[in-house]
C-alpha cells in the first residue's frame, strides 16, 4: 500500500438521529456516540428525511419493488424511469436526459460519449476523480488549465490546435468545485468553447438545487454547453444521476454507452424519491438563493473571527487549516463541542492545504454559526 500510514483513511459509520440536521457516530457493538450536528455531508437543502421523499419512495417500494431488475434496455425501466427524465429535460431546458445509477457512472458515460482517442481534452485541474477516469478510459489527450482561469484554458487551446489542428477539444470543468466551494464564469467559458469550436462538459452534481435561476445549475439556459452531468445524491437528497444532453447524443449514449447498456437501472424508490425533490424544488426556487445569501454570512463572520475568507460563495465553505494534524485536531475538537466536520487532507487537496469542509444545509439552526464560531475560538487556543 503506498498511502502513508498517517493518511490512510478509516470508515466511519453514522446514524441519523432523533431530530433533522442531527448525526450520531455508530461505533464497536452497535452503540452509538452522541448526537451532532451534521456540517459534513451534501444534503444542502435538507432533503434526504423529507416526507415527501420517504412517501414517494414508499409508494414506490410497494409497487415496483426494491431494484429494478435488470437493466434499461432489457427489463428494467419503469414509468417513474420515464417520468423522472422527461420532468428533468423540461426543468433544465434539455432535449434529453438519461438516468445512470451513479455520479461516477454518469461522469464516465459523458467523456466517453464526447472523446476519444483523436479528442484532447482540457480540463480544469480540479475537476473530480470520475472525470479523470473517463479521461483516460477514453483514449484522449489530456491537458490540464489553471482552476477556473479562463486565460490559461485559452492559452492551452491555442496551444493544442497548434500541435493537433484536426484534434476535437473537449473541455471540462465543474460547476461548483466540492473542496473549493468555487464556481467557474459559466458563459465566458463557452464563449471560450465556441471561439475555438470545442466542446463542453459541465459537471453540475453540486451546484444543481443551489445555484443558477430557480437552483437549475449554472449551465442553465447556455445552449453552449454540449452536455450537463448532474447527481440526485446531493441537494436531491435521494441516489442516482444523470446526463442531459441534445437529442442526437442522447440517442448515442442510449445506443453506444455502456455504462448506460449495461448496468441494473436506477432502483425505483429512489427515481421516485427524486421526482418528489424536483418537485419541491420547483414549488421553492428561492431555497437555493437563500442558503447562498447564509453562507456568504458565514463567510463574513468566519472572516470577522479572523480566519482567511472561505474561497467560493455557495453553500461548500472550505475553512483553510493549512497542516494536516492541525486540521484533525480541530475537527475533532469541533467534535467534542457537537459539530461534525470534515477534516479534507492531501491527496483529495494539495500539499499544505488541509481544511475544514463545513457544508451549510437549509434546515440548520439558526444559532449553529455561533456555536461553530465559539468552538473554532476554543480550538485555536487550545
Amino acid at each position: 500500500m503506498s498511502t502513508p500510514p498517517a493518511r490512510r483513511r478509516q470508515l466511519r459509520t453514522w446514524s441519523p438521529a432523533g431530530k433533522q440536521e442531527l448525526v450520531q457516530a455508530v461505533n464497536a457493538g452497535s452503540a452509538c456516540g452522541p448526537e451532532l450536528l451534521d456540517l459534513a455531508s451534501n444534503d444542502y437543502l435538507s432533503l434526504c428525511r423529507h416526507p415527501s421523499l420517504i412517501a414517494a419512495a414508499e409508494a414506490q417500494l410497494r409497487c415496483s419493488g426494491v431494484g429494478a431488475g435488470g437493466s434499461r434496455l432489457v427489463s428494467g425501466s419503469r414509468p417513474v424511469h420515464d417520468q423522472l427524465e422527461s420532468e428533468l429535460a423540461q426543468w433544465l431546458g434539455r432535449d434529453k436526459v438519461l438516468l445512470f445509477p451513479s455520479g461516477f457512472q454518469a461522469n464516465l458515460a459523458a467523456v466517453k460519449a464526447l472523446a476519444n482517442r483523436h479528442t484532447t481534452v482540457i480540463a480544469d485541474r480540479l475537476i473530480h476523480h470520475s472525470l479523470l477516469v473517463g479521461v483516460q478510459a477514453s483514449s484522449a489527450r489530456l491537458r490540464r488549465f489553471v482552476h477556473n482561469d479562463l486565460e490559461s484554458l485559452e492559452r492551452l487551446m491555442l496551444r493544442c490546435r497548434s500541435e493537433h489542428p484536426d484534434a476535437h477539444l473537449l473541455v471540462i470543468t465543474e460547476s461548483l468545485f466540492s473542496m473549493e466551494g468555487t464556481s467557474p464564469r459559466v458563459h465566458e467559458l463557452a464563449t471560450l468553447c465556441e471561439r475555438h469550436n470545442a466542446s463542453l462538459l459541465l459537471d453540475e452534481a453540486h451546484a444543481l438545487g443551489v445555484l443558477g435561476e430557480g437552483g437549475r445549475g449554472l449551465g442553465f439556459g447556455e445552449r453552449r454547453v454540449t452536455m450537463l452531468s448532474g447527481t440526485f445524491g446531493k441537494a436531491f437528497g435521494s441516489g442516482g444521476a444523470f446526463l442531459a444532453c441534445n437529442g442526437e447524443l442522447g440517442e448515442q449514449l442510449l445506443q453506444e454507452s455502456g455504462a448506460f447498456r449495461y448496468t441494473t437501472a436506477l432502483a425505483p424508490p429512489l427515481a421516485a424519491a427524486a421526482l418528489a425533490a424536483l418537485e419541491l424544488m420547483r414549488n421553492n426556487p428561492d431555497w437555493g438563493q437563500t442558503l447562498v445569501q447564509r453562507s456568504n454570512t458565514w463567510r463574513d463572520r468566519l472572516v470577522e473571527a479572523g480566519w482567511a475568507r472561505p474561497t467560493g460563495g455557495g453553500p461548500i465553505v472550505p475553512l483553510l487549516v493549512g497542516e494536516d494534524q492541525r486540521c484533525l485536531n480541530l475537527q475533532r475538537h469541533l467534535e467534542l463541542s457537537g459539530l461534525f466536520t470534515a477534516a479534507i487532507r492531501p491527496p483529495t487537496v494539495p500539499e499544505g492545504s488541509a481544511r475544514l469542509r463545513l457544508v451549510l444545509h437549509r434546515l440548520l439552526p439558526d444559532e449553529t454559526l455561533e456555536s461553530l464560531l465559539r468552538a473554532l475560538s476554543d480550538g485555536r487556543v487550545s
